[in-house]
């Protein structure tokens, strides 16, 4: 398959990402506190799956893995904020279905799977390895934030999800360059600036609300 191809999937998932960041950052300076968007979570869902597409093209499994544990978190934000049930039944069903549809085909053509993700020459198992942890500390602060809206009855973005965010995205960009992968660089290198930004908003937010309860208290 041509590596064009590849290369405008995983671009186009990128420029996904990166209007999500783009809301939910423009919806934050506007409010003077971090937001959770709905389109944040849609467009979200949508660069997930192409996201995967492109790992399974591009042979990595650090990608699919980190893809498959946030995509059911972005259904359950959209759940939580209303606009999953109001989608048809068939096409929850459908978006609900593909990751599960698509590790079933991993385990019917195991065989094909393992060794186009795990035995490639050109790719060490130290890399995989590396490039599978910088994935999931990116993909945990999806588990922290769904553990974190839990706790407060709604979905939110807690200043600690863009710490993770952060963390996360310079081991998978350090990964990407040893991978000689530029749609992986240049979609981390992007969200640094909004990681950085919503932690100040998150910290300035929380200043001014304990303020407030300071003086009140006073």
């Amino acid at each position: 398959m041509s590596q064009y191809f590849i290369f405008a999937v995983g671009l186009l998932a990128q420029i996904l990402f990166s209007a999500r960041l783009l809301v939910q950052w423009i919806a934050s300076e506007r409010a003077h506190k971090v937001l959770s968007p709905t389109l944040f979570w849609q467009l979200s869902m949508g660069a997930s799956l192409l996201l995967c597409l492109y790992g399974w093209l591009r042979n990595d499994f650090a990608i699919i893995l980190g893809q498959f544990i946030s995509y059911y978190v972005y259904i359950w934000n959209l759940n939580s904020k209303g606009s999953w049930g109001k989608l048809p039944k068939v096409a929850r069903i459908l978006f609900f279905s593909i990751p599960i549809a698509a590790v079933g085909y991993f385990l019917l053509n195991w065989s094909e799977t393992f060794t186009r993700l795990f035995q490639q020459e050109n790719i060490p198992l130290w890399l995989i390895v590396f490039g599978v942890v910088g994935q999931f500390t990116f993909t945990l602060r999806f588990i922290y934030q769904w553990w974190y809206s839990r706790k407060a009855g709604e979905s939110v973005l807690p200043v600690m999800f863009w710490i993770i965010s952060l963390t996360g995205s310079a081991m998978i960009i350090s990964y990407a360059i040893i991978r000689h992968d530029p749609v992986l660089i240049l979609g981390q290198a992007t969200g640094f600036i909004v990681y950085a930004r919503n932690i100040m908003i998150g910290y300035k937010s929380s200043r001014k609300t304990n303020d407030k309860e300071n003086t009140l208290q006073e």
